[in-house]
């Protein structure tokens, strides 16, 4: 039934909200100086402003970055100094830089079911830290195609479909998010295997998955997602 696999990467197969979090506190201390950083007003005006900016900066941490500054702007009512301005910058360039560290079973994860399935990876995010980010992995040469989106929704599912030469009932995604990894590809009639993280950004968290969807499995070990895709069958 399933012929081809999907493997989501940050979260999924690396770390990566850890640093993009670590960014986040290191940006609420700057702003302290300024204002009071426990009102909780001051976390939804950032995530306001990075729900906004998505379509124009996209995903990773260049639109996280400019969000920052512009919210930083904003709520300190252009009090914010050059000096913390740089410092916001610097802390972009740290989540650039950032070591890739693979998850606890990943690569055993993705060598299992590249025995049995057609596999590739399907990432969204900024294309050169994205890219770098699949060569310092050691993981590219395991997958058939990699994929490097601008956003993961129907549409773009549908277009790689037609690309993979399969139908949507013939792919399967593994992922850590609802929302981009599995909840698109449910929608066109394919399946998904959810691997939940214990790290997950507040907009990747709104999602309209049902979970007792028959098309759905959780797993809380990579090792259980081959067994979790076989499943499908049965």
């Amino acid at each position: 039934m399933i012929r081809w696999v999907g493997f989501d990467a940050d979260d999924t197969l690396w770390q990566s909200q850890s640093y993009f979090d670590a960014a986040q506190e290191a940006y609420e201390q700057i702003l302290s100086r300024y204002l009071d950083v426990a009102d909780d007003r001051v976390h939804a005006h950032l995530l306001e402003t990075e729900r906004r900016n998505v379509r124009f900066f996209g995903y990773g941490a260049k639109g996280m970055i400019l969000s920052m500054l512009e919210a930083a702007v904003a709520l300190t009512e252009e009090r914010i100094s050059g000096a913390d301005v740089r410092h916001i910058l610097e802390l972009g360039m740290d989540v650039l830089q950032h070591p890739v560290e693979l998850l606890p079973g990943a690569r055993e994860a993705v060598e299992q079911v590249a025995r049995h399935y057609e596999i590739v990876l399907i990432t969204k995010g900024d294309l050169h830290h994205q890219e770098r980010k699949v060569a310092e992995s050691g993981l590219n040469t395991l997958f058939h195609h990699i994929e490097i989106v601008s956003e993961k929704d129907p549409p773009t599912y549908a277009r790689l479909f037609a690309e993979f030469g399969c139908a949507a009932e013939e792919f399967a995604m593994v992922g850590n998010s609802l929302r981009s990894d599995i909840e698109p590809v449910i929608e066109l009639g394919g399946w998904g295997v959810h691997v939940p993280h214990d790290r997950l950004w507040a907009m990747e968290a709104e999602h309209g998955v049902d979970p007792d969807h028959p098309r759905l499995r959780v797993v809380e070990d990579r090792a259980q997602v081959l067994e979790a895709l076989r499943g499908f069958a049965n």
